[in-house]
């Protein structure tokens, strides 16, 4: 492997996860020919109302495949129920094994605090993972990595039990439409799951007499509205007046205690353009 080269592991509750909260830093870096690897640790079994889970289950794979293909990375959706999860003894050997066998410089995951139970249980389990990653006898057969990779946390806006405090921010504009393709990918969530559990379907362009070109640009238009509205908040909750700017999209990261320790020369390399916070 290249020394120089960073390697980024997103471990998220679902596909699609990496891509909504994360979408612009792993464009950048995408961009900076970076190695990137996502993991969806759960199925996706249970995330619409009216596909089966099996046809879902397969229906996400392929999207999540797509998605990672525009980002030049590997995709790997595991088999752990949507739904379900739980920060096991399992889960944790998995996410150890995992770490081990691509050696990331960074790894992203959720906090464990959040809305979705299963986003709490892959943070949980990573947080717990972080030390005995370096323990050989823990997961015997893959030796751990020559050092503790830092933890970052994605971005939410939940304030109990704490709120997320950001170590770097960054005005990820510029790749907007970029994220918008990762996302359009996932167009059983973006398109159809997410409208309805919001009960925003009604919002939805009318498309049923437009041409193919004017049915997916009505539907972008929507999608990428919609996705602002949802993530404006992000920039009143964490970009300062100091700062200047009227930023459309910005990610926050936090970086993990309870792992691999940030310098300041690594904060620059891994969040290129971020602000101070």
């Amino acid at each position: 492997m290249d020394p120089t080269m960073e390697r980024i592991l997103v471990l998220g509750a679902h596909p699609d996860d990496a891509e909504f909260f994360a979408g612009g830093f792993l464009a950048a870096h995408s961009d900076a020919g970076s190695k990137i690897s996502i993991i969806s640790v759960t199925n996706g079994q249970s995330g619409h109302h009216t596909m089966p889970s099996d046809q879902l289950v397969q229906r996400r794979r392929r999207e999540a495949a797509a998605s990672g293909a525009l980002l030049h990375a590997t995709y790997v959706t595991w088999d752990f129920p949507d739904g379900y999860l739980q920060p096991t003894l399992e889960l944790r050997e998995a996410i150890i094994r995992a770490i081990r066998a691509f050696q990331p410089t960074l790894i992203l995951t959720h906090r464990p605090f959040d809305y979705h139970p299963d986003h709490r249980a892959v943070g949980q389990a990573v947080q717990d993972a972080s030390y005995m990653m370096m323990v050989p006898k823990v997961a015997p057969g893959s030796p751990p990595p020559e050092r503790e990779p830092m933890v970052a946390y994605m971005v939410d806006l939940f304030t109990r039990p704490c709120p997320l405090r950001p170590d770097a921010v960054m005005d990820v504009s510029p790749y907007l439409e970029r994220v918008i393709d990762l996302l359009e990918c996932h167009e059983s969530q973006f398109l159809e799951w997410m409208p309805w559990i919001e009960r925003v379907d009604h919002t939805l362009p009318r498309v049923d007499e437009l041409s193919p070109e004017e049915k997916k640009s009505a539907l972008r238009e929507w999608l990428r509205t919609w996705y602002l509205q949802r993530t404006s908040p992000r920039i009143e909750r964490f970009w300062k007046s100091e700062w200047g700017g009227n930023p459309l999209l910005i990610e926050a990261f936090e970086i993990s205690e309870y792992a691999g320790k940030a310098s300041g020369d690594s904060l620059v390399r891994l969040f290129p353009n971020r602000k101070r916070s």
